[in-house]
């Protein structure tokens, strides 16, 4: 799997084979200095985040860390009928899957090793009503595509990073939630004219995560357009950056965070086209985690810890918090 920094998303290189777009010799020079200054102020952005950040607080300028929930976690819980919860008690501590080159949703400082993020912060909500400090979690990143296999093989005892909730994926995992509906959008180069949505996207490169939701959905609906994939999203940003793909498409939250970090170099072209329910991934049958992860979503939407982390992290990217969406307990599988 390759791993990246989610600092390097704004350094722009040339993907091995691709060609190169011409450019004419002025707007070249203009495009290289606004690249140039974008990976300064990303970089900047790094240092800050380095020397001023702690566990669950949000890698660029915001909120101070105070402002995040202080999570209860749950004294003499016990889960018996979970597999997974009996393990991880057994362990002393959880293994959670997630991104770590997500903006506001689930980052890794390349400098503490520490994971930060509205995501990863629904993640130790989890954790501290199952019973384990949140900080006592051990996050693994995991691709897009290799969260299922992550979750059978027993690699991670749940996953939370932009998890499209649907009925393919419950053929092979279980999910919590909803706790967030988000939707499929496409991020472009601020210059460009031609992209406003995705019926505009024919003989255009587009990229996405391998195994995403969105990059099956280009595939299945725009077959005109010319899919791209890689392990992450932050590298389809970076061949956008380098003129090697016209525009990245995922679901908006994702590039919400990319556009905020770039103002000057990204805008999302045109409104949402989909709907995303993210959901909380577990092992397949083990409904009792399922359950209990239901409960606890629930419960802090309800004592506002939801809104606080939403604030916090992902509403740094300019975008008030919605209401969050009701919990779907599907039948026990």
């Amino acid at each position: 799997m390759r791993r990246t920094d989610p600092f390097r998303t704004l350094r722009p290189r040339r993907a091995p084979g691709a060609p190169v777009r011409p450019r004419a010799p002025r707007a070249a020079g203009t495009r290289r200095s606004h690249r140039r200054a974008a990976a300064l102020a990303l970089t900047g952005l790094a240092l800050l985040a380095a020397a001023c950040g702690r566990a669950g607080s949000p890698p660029v300028k915001g909120p101070q860390p105070d402002q995040l929930p202080v999570y209860q976690v749950a004294t003499g819980f016990q889960l018996p009928d979970s597999p997974t919860w009996r393990a991880a008690r057994s362990r002393g501590h959880l293994v959670v899957g997630a991104k770590e080159d997500q903006p506001y949703l689930g980052e890794k400082d390349p400098a503490t090793g520490v994971y930060s993020g509205f995501d990863i912060e629904i993640a130790r909500m989890m954790s501290a009503s199952l019973g384990f400090a949140p900080k006592t979690i051990a996050f693994r990143t995991i691709a897009s595509a290799n969260r299922e296999t992550a979750l059978q093989n027993g690699q991670i005892d749940y996953y939370v990073g932009t998890y499209t909730i649907n009925d393919l994926r419950k053929r092979q995992v279980g999910f919590a939630g909803p706790y967030y509906i988000a939707g499929q959008a496409l991020l472009v180069r601020t210059g460009e004219k031609d992209i406003h949505g995705p019926q505009d996207l024919a003989g255009k490169k587009v990229c996405s995560a391998a195994g995403s939701t969105p990059l099956q959905r280009i595939r299945r609906d725009y077959p005109k357009a010319i899919a791209v994939a890689y392990d992450t999203y932050s590298i389809c940003v970076d061949n956008l950056l380098s003129y090697q793909v016209d525009a990245v498409t995922t679901d908006d939250t994702i590039l919400m965070g990319f556009a905020a970090k770039a103002p000057d170099e990204l805008k999302i072209a045109g409104k949402p086209f989909s709907k995303e329910p993210y959901g909380i991934g577990v092992p397949r049958g083990d409904n009792a985690l399922r359950f209990a992860l239901d409960d606890a979503i629930e419960a802090h939407e309800k004592n506002g810890d939801w809104k606080k982390a939403y604030d916090a992290t992902l509403g740094l990217s300019g975008v008030p918090a919605p209401q969050p969406p009701p919990v779907d307990r599907y039948p026990a599988s």
